[in-house]
């Protein structure tokens, strides 16, 4: 194991997970107030982006168990692919949302309403978090295979 790697690698893990919250705020944010250019009305634009930060803090604080769990298996096992990233992120949404406050779905057994754009803010989560660390799970691992001679 090498201690720099792995310090590297958990400063990529913190920046990524705030990364990926704030895509996943302000994609939520942006399909609430749906503002255009900032040069049209600036106003709507910076209330957008500030609630976006703020949906990201809601968000990342729901979200920080799980979300460990699953980047400490991504991290042991090495597990470097982006459809694994987009994949937990979205289900990590996905569980969040539905399990969310009693009667908020019409009726038991259906998906309450903005299922798919939780999951939608999850799987850019995943995305951007695997461009910023995903991608190198694991890196900080000694290889199995060493040279020997």
């Amino acid at each position: 194991m090498d201690g720099g790697k792995l310090l590297f690698q958990l400063f990529k893990i913190v920046c990524g997970f705030i990364a990926g919250l704030i895509a996943a705020g302000v994609f939520l944010a942006w399909g609430f107030f749906l503002p255009g250019p900032p040069d049209q009305d600036p106003v709507v634009f910076a209330t957008a982006v500030g609630s976006g930060l703020v949906g990201a803090s809601v968000i990342g604080a729901a979200a920080l168990v799980p979300a460990t769990v699953v980047i400490v298996i991504a991290e042991i096992a090495r597990l470097r692919g982006l459809i694994f990233h987009v994949a937990a992120a979205g289900a990590i949404a996905f569980l969040l949302w539905t399990l969310g406050p009693e009667g908020a779905s019409a009726n038991a057994g259906e998906l309450r309403p903005g299922s798919a754009v939780a999951l939608a803010a999850g799987f850019l989560a995943g995305a951007v978090y695997w461009l910023i660390a995903g991608r190198t799970s694991g890196s900080w691992q000694a290889n199995s295979a060493h040279k020997s001679g």
